[in-house]
């Protein structure tokens, strides 16, 4: 099993669960982060004052997959996500050692 974590813009949310959902992919944790990257911030005006917004928002996605779903579960999110222009996220896959479903006592791929 592995643990996939994709950080996103959060408009690009829906897009995601809506591309995931087609390739059966039902459950997913979100979460919203606020990150520093090569986006670099950006400026905003407040009652006239000038302020730098260092951390950006994003949205964390975290998908427990079976091995077997992992490139097509990267590929749909890279999919939904990519604009081409700088911010667009980063995927992550780690390696997930035990899974269990605590309503059923399930384990592994089958508490997924």
């Amino acid at each position: 099993m592995k643990l996939i974590i994709a950080i996103i813009q959060p408009h690009r949310l829906d897009a995601v669960r809506e591309s995931l959902t087609a390739i059966g992919i039902e459950g997913m944790t979100v979460t919203e982060v606020r990150g520093y990257g090569r986006q670099k911030g950006h400026t905003e005006i407040y009652r006239g004052a000038e302020y730098q917004i260092a951390f950006m928002a994003k949205l964390k996605l975290e998908i427990a997959v079976a091995d077997s779903r992992v490139d097509d579960v990267v590929a749909t999110i890279t999919k939904a996500t990519r604009t081409g222009k700088i911010g667009d996220g980063k995927i992550f896959v780690l390696d997930l050692e035990q899974a269990q479903r605590v309503r059923t006592g399930e384990t592994g791929d089958n508490a997924l």
